[in-house]
């Protein structure tokens, strides 16, 4: 073996197997910190591609789950509407039966409560508000929900109907009354279709919150599902990360020792001339 001073190619070597066992380090030290295998697109960029996808469509899931959560929200404001002039829909029945029958007196008593509660219905339906959106108003409103991550309509899509339930809306305007035997008999009829009415507008709403609680537990196991998949392509495996960064310290150690001793072998040298 040549001995030489101006080029020591065995410390080059040692040098370039040290320089590479510190990158290693580094790497493992920046994965072990972060938590994650993909810092960089450097590290795997087409797994960076497809975990980043994952990464947006999980996003885009948590947004439709609280879409679907404030309009089951909505449905419940609704319902409370819906429930309360059920209510009074049916004390409105029972003046109308009072009145229809040939011993009841004083039935203009009767017609003041129930005039008043029709002023109650139309009170609630056109006070029945989300925010700044009309419930069940003088009209039937409809709104349209993003449930899903696309734009497929009826399928990214939910549009949910609210049927208007004042006292016009459901048939009872100012002819009905209960101040007579006829027109109590009238009424009780009216009350009668207004109360199946309701009956329908309650299902419809029970059907949308059901579908909706059924959409947002969809929504939480996909959100599970791809988080575990973003995970096993972003997240580092600690246990083997951590066996590699042990073994490549060990490298680094070894690595400055030897170079150490490379350096001194050109000192040989001295020998020959001494």
């Amino acid at each position: 073996m040549g001995l030489r001073i101006n080029t020591n190619v065995e410390a080059i070597n040692v040098h370039n197997n040290l320089s590479i066992t510190n990158s290693r380090v580094a790497e493992s030290l920046k994965r072990l910190s972060s938590g994650r295998r993909i810092n960089s697109a450097k590290d795997d960029a087409s797994g960076l591609a497809v975990a980043n996808n994952f990464r947006a469509k999980i996003s885009a899931m948590r947004v439709a789950s609280q879409n679907a959560a404030e309009a089951n929200s909505m449905l419940q404001v609704a319902d409370g509407a819906y429930s309360k002039i059920t209510d009074i829909l049916v004390r409105m029945r029972d003046l109308a039966t009072q009145a229809a029958s040939s011993q009841t007196e004083e039935r203009a008593k009767l017609d003041t409560e129930f005039q008043a509660l029709k002023e109650e219905i139309t009170r609630i339906g056109s006070s029945t508000k989300y925010g700044n959106m009309t419930l069940t108003g003088g009209e039937d409103t409809v709104y349209t929900f993003q449930i899903g991550t696309g734009t497929a309509e009826g399928i990214d899509t939910m549009t949910v109907s609210f049927s208007a339930v004042t006292a016009g809306a459901l048939k009872l305007g100012s002819s009905i009354a209960v101040s007579d035997m006829a027109s109590a008999s009238s009424a009780l009829t009216a009350i009668d279709s207004a109360l199946s009415s309701m009956n329908t507008y309650m299902a419809n709403i029970g059907a949308y919150q059901n579908r909706l609680q059924y959409t947002m537990e969809n929504l939480a196991i996909s959100i599970e599902n791809f988080s575990a998949s973003e995970s096993a392509i972003r997240d580092v495996d600690m246990a083997w990360e951590m066996t590699n960064f042990t073994k490549n310290q060990i490298l680094q150690q070894t690595g400055i020792a030897m170079l150490a001793q490379a350096n001194q072998a050109p000192q040989q040298i001295m020998q020959l001339i001494g």
